[in-house]
């Protein structure tokens, strides 16, 4: 979505200088591009190589209170679900995992995996765990969440579907399997607990930012190339899908890249319905808001003369925060009775709502504070 190009009035600075407050934001941007760098320090996509195949039926083989999982039926369940993704476009190529969640081959991975292959020319393979390999297309992606739904051209035959479990029943403490195929070693399963649950973890990618929402933190070590495969709980059910993992820079700022026993999965309840609706019409369906915004800096807004908060740029026209009577130029300095402090507050709100639903929002326009309810909009 383009910028307004509307401008909000001058604001004298304290120097005296007077300064637009689209031009102060402009030159602040420096900080953001620095805050930026060390995220993407910490928090890097596990896209690597190889991964394979494998069922999964509840066996019941533990309790959730147990310090581990019994690994070896666990694995012998569901590795026959797991796959290896292979995609390429050109020179560029990647790989990473992912697994058979509805009969006719559709698999479920990370965009991050396949994004490389989503252009013209792209190509996209999968490997199952006993080696026979299949081409596959994209059905569809989700960016925002970094999901996407493939399916293979020969049907996935008859390797098992994973069964699904519920990210809502999960623990901290409990114990959960990661599968996938990390730095190409096919067939890799390692163990672990749930060290936090309800994380949010932004992942600067290639094309957006991936929004990790009530994500599940594990220190089962996962590591590149383990990308869009499972995380299971002691039955053998999928209650995540493997996307992140947090990494300690070295003295140079630059990162190892292994795995230091902090995970991310996407929850499977966050995850089933956008695969339904991928599968179903190849599109997220995610609502809008119809709005552009932009953080205000807290010297920005000194500068300025302004709260901080969110700097409306532009609005959709017809759209639903127009017909919540906002403008370009408008700062929104709450969002659902939250200070407006990051632009993401907006993102994850229509990556956790459905179109109809509403957000509050106070905003300041021309020095008088205002109260309104965006309804959000279908996409």
């Amino acid at each position: 979505m383009g910028q307004a190009e509307n401008e909000p009035p001058a604001t004298p600075s304290t120097g005296g200088h007077r300064f637009h407050l689209a031009e102060l934001l402009t030159l602040g941007l420096p900080v953001g591009l620095v805050v930026g760098a060390l995220v993407t320090a910490l928090i890097f996509l596990l896209v690597g190589r190889d991964s394979t195949a494998g069922a999964a039926s509840p066996s019941g083989q533990a309790d959730p209170g147990t310090a581990m999982c019994a690994a070896i039926p666990v694995a012998n369940q569901v590795l026959p679900s797991i796959v290896t993704i292979s995609a390429r476009r050109g020179s560029a190529a990647g790989t990473g995992s992912g697994q058979i969640v509805r009969s006719g081959g559709y698999i479920l991975t990370n965009d991050h995996v396949i994004s490389v292959a989503a252009g013209a020319g792209g190509a996209v393979s999968v490997r199952y765990s006993d080696g026979h390999s299949s081409d596959a297309s994209i059905v569809g992606r989700d960016p925002s969440t970094d999901l996407a739904v493939l399916k293979a051209a020969d049907g996935a035959g008859n390797y098992p579907i994973i069964q699904l479990g519920s990210s809502g029943s999960l623990q901290v403490g409990q114990p959960v399997i990661a599968l996938g195929a990390p730095l190409g070693l096919s067939s890799t399963v390692t163990s672990g607990i749930v060290s936090a649950l309800d994380r949010y973890v932004p992942v600067p990618g290639d094309e957006v930012t991936h929004h990790l929402i009530g994500a599940v933190q594990t220190d089962a070590a996962i590591n590149p190339g383990n990308s869009g495969g499972a995380l299971v709980d002691c039955s053998g059910r999928l209650v995540g899908v493997n996307a992140a993992i947090a990494t300690v820079p070295d003295a140079s700022g630059t990162s190892g890249g292994g795995s230091v026993g902090l995970g991310f999965a996407i929850p499977v309840d966050l995850a089933k319905p956008i695969t339904d609706q991928l599968i179903s019409t190849g599109k997220p369906g995610h609502p809008t808001t119809g709005l552009q915004v932009q953080e205000i800096p807290p010297a920005v807004a000194q500068a300025a003369g302004t709260p901080a908060g969110l700097f409306v740029a532009g609005v959709d026209a017809g759209g639903p925060a127009v017909q919540a009577g906002l403008q370009a130029g408008d700062i929104i300095t709450e969002v659902d009775g939250q200070p407006a402090v990051s632009s993401e507050q907006i993102v994850v709100a229509t990556l956790t709502r459905q179109a109809g639903d509403k957000l509050k929002l106070t905003y300041l326009r021309a020095g008088q504070s205002n109260i309104t309810t965006l309804t959000l909009g279908t996409p």
